[in-house]
């Protein structure tokens, strides 16, 4: 099975490559913006709050702050592939932020932005030329896909074994929400961040999972 995984991160990233390829060619300008349009006529803007503070979870401090404790913890326990496993999530930040500096995707014009976020976090100051992929999403996705391995393959069947699954699928699909509706990012970053992410999420837990 280790295998197996291992096979289909790379299947992944072969995907996210050939994706990214038909984001440089500009095959989704009409998707995104169509996207974006219609979510945000059909949201209220009474949730531009909420999607804005939970957006936070996919931010860098929390998300690579999170994996380098589990990291340390990992080292605690002398488990070597553990450590490099929730490392990981270091070389997918460096391929999002490569992506954002080369791949020429201008990110949502200003009239969309509805984020009511502070911009406190040293995260914010940090700025690219372009969107392509979002890094909220990849991060997000490598954690909920690392932690949806070990629901799968370490616990016993339950009933919170299930309603753990259904919430980190949940978690993932309204961070995508939010990237999308408050302007933050286009579909096509969203998606291209799900599947690097997802990518190394796989990779990572075959690292940190001891059986599979």
């Amino acid at each position: 099975m280790r295998i197996k995984l291992i096979f289909l991160s790379l299947f992944f990233l072969v995907v996210f490559t050939a994706f990214s390829y038909s984001v440089a060619k500009e095959n989704w300008q009409k998707t995104d913006f169509d996207s974006t349009v219609k979510l945000q006529d059909h949201i209220s803007r009474k949730w531009d709050p909420l999607f804005s503070y939970f957006s936070l979870l996919g931010s860098a401090e929390v998300t690579v702050g999170v994996s380098l404790m589990l990291a340390f913890l990992a080292l605690i326990r002398l488990r070597w592939l553990a450590v490099l496993g929730w490392l990981a999530i270091l070389p997918a930040s460096l391929v999002e932020v490569f992506g954002k500096l080369v791949l020429y995707h201008p990110g949502p014009p200003v009239l969309f932005h509805r984020s009511l976020l502070p911009t406190s976090l040293p995260s914010f100051y940090v700025h690219t030329d372009f969107s392509y992929p979002s890094g909220h999403m990849t991060r997000t996705a490598f954690l909920l896909t690392v932690f949806l391995m070990i629901a799968l393959f370490s616990w016993k069947e339950s009933v919170i074994k299930i309603i753990t699954i259904i919430m980190i699928i949940l978690i993932a699909l309204m961070m995508a929400l939010t990237r999308i509706y408050l302007g933050e990012h286009w579909l096509s970053d969203v998606v291209g961040g799900g599947l690097l992410g997802l990518s190394f999420g796989l990779l990572a837990g075959t690292l940190i999972l001891k059986r599979i």
